[in-house]
């Protein structure tokens, strides 16, 4: 299959690599044209548990990326994605399929929604987490760290859910988790509490840009935090009646390593040689990204059920201090979607299909 990928940073050209290996051919598109120039003269190298070497074909804009392309899939970081999607959804053709890789925030509802504004009825797919865990090294290089044994997902509207199931397994093979509605892909994404803990407790080392290893730094104490972050996002979902992986299932099912303790886990990580490598800028998704589109919406969703997350929201308010910015503010989707006017209903009903009464 033809599939086009909005991104070409380290999760977009490790997602193609997979794609090339799977015998599809991936079209890469940068926003800015910058990430994919040197393809036009170099090939896309994979290393680490890809070893590939292709040249991947390139778009120059999200109209050419659309129309020359089966289906799509969305995979930069959440803070680009309310752009690209106002750029992809004028040419996003009935029945053609989008995945979001991974899902933020109130995404999928805001795609959905400026596609009914057009009468284009096409699924949406959101992922909890990316399909590859990697990194882009030099310009034409990037290492996959990880190919996931488990992914979350759900479609919008519901009535996709079969194809979108059918459509990633074509794509990648078995190894989907479905989950039911968005929120509780929202409430799968671990990535950002992880994250929260990990920067918090590291973030001297990530402003004097140095190498360090992620896995060996989630040492007991700051693995007993990320545990504590997993009770509030936990208790979340319970109070949504919805299923949703824990952090001891999640490094398992994604890295492949024994259940025991959050510490214990990742330095089996770094033992084995895929603890990854921590930030090495204060300037990283780990905090512009991951705070306002993940933790913010779900201090959102603790509040609508009486659940607080009082350890996201610290999380919040003391890299609000250090960055000094108001991340809580900085959600594009939470802003365009109006969602301050919504109840519980209301965001359980655009779940599942894809639409705000």
């Amino acid at each position: 299959m033809r599939i086009g990928i909005a991104g070409a940073g380290s999760i977009a050209c490790g997602t193609a690599a997979l794609l090339h290996r799977n015998k599809h051919i991936p079209t890469l598109w940068s926003p800015s044209g910058a990430s994919t120039a040197v393809f036009e003269t170099t090939p896309l190298q994979a290393h680490g548990v890809i070893e590939t070497e292709f040249s991947p074909n390139l778009a120059n804009s999200a109209q050419e990326l659309a129309e020359g392309c089966d289906a799509l899939i969305i995979a930069l970081p959440a803070t680009g994605h309310k752009s690209v999607m106002d750029e992809l959804a004028p040419h996003i053709r009935d029945g053609q399929h989008v995945i979001i890789s991974s899902h933020a925030s109130f995404g999928a509802v805001y795609l959905t929604q400026a596609l009914a504004a057009r009468g284009i009825n096409a699924p949406v797919t959101a992922w909890g987490t990316t399909i590859v865990s990697g990194r882009r090294q030099e310009k034409n290089k990037v290492r996959v760290n990880t190919i996931r044994n488990r992914v979350d997902l759900c479609t919008v509207p519901e009535a996709g859910s079969d194809d979108g199931l059918a459509l990633c397994q074509i794509l990648f093979g078995d190894r989907f988790m479905p989950r039911d509605g968005l929120l509780a892909i929202m409430l799968s994404n671990l990535n950002p509490q992880n994250h929260l803990g990990i920067a918090l407790c590291n973030i001297t080392r990530m402003e004097r840009g140095e190498d360090w290893s992620q896995g060996l730094n989630v040492t007991p104490k700051v693995g007993r935090l990320l545990e504590q972050l997993d009770l509030e996002r936990l208790a979340i979902a319970r109070a949504l009646s919805l299923n949703v992986k824990t952090i001891f299932e999640h490094f398992h099912q994604s890295f492949h390593v024994p259940i025991g303790t959050i510490s214990e886990m990742n330095q089996q990580m770094h033992t084995h040689g895929y603890g990854g490598l921590g930030p090495a800028t204060a300037d990283s998704r780990y905090v512009t990204e991951d705070v306002p589109y993940g933790l913010q919406v779900t201090v959102v969703l603790g509040r609508l059920v009486d659940r607080p997350a009082t350890l996201h929201e610290a999380g919040i308010r003391l890299f609000s201090a250090m960055y000094d910015r108001e991340f809580a503010h900085e959600n594009e989707f939470l802003h365009a979607l109006e969602l301050e006017n919504y109840g519980l209903c209301d965001l359980q009903h655009a779940s599942r299909t894809g639409v705000l009464h």
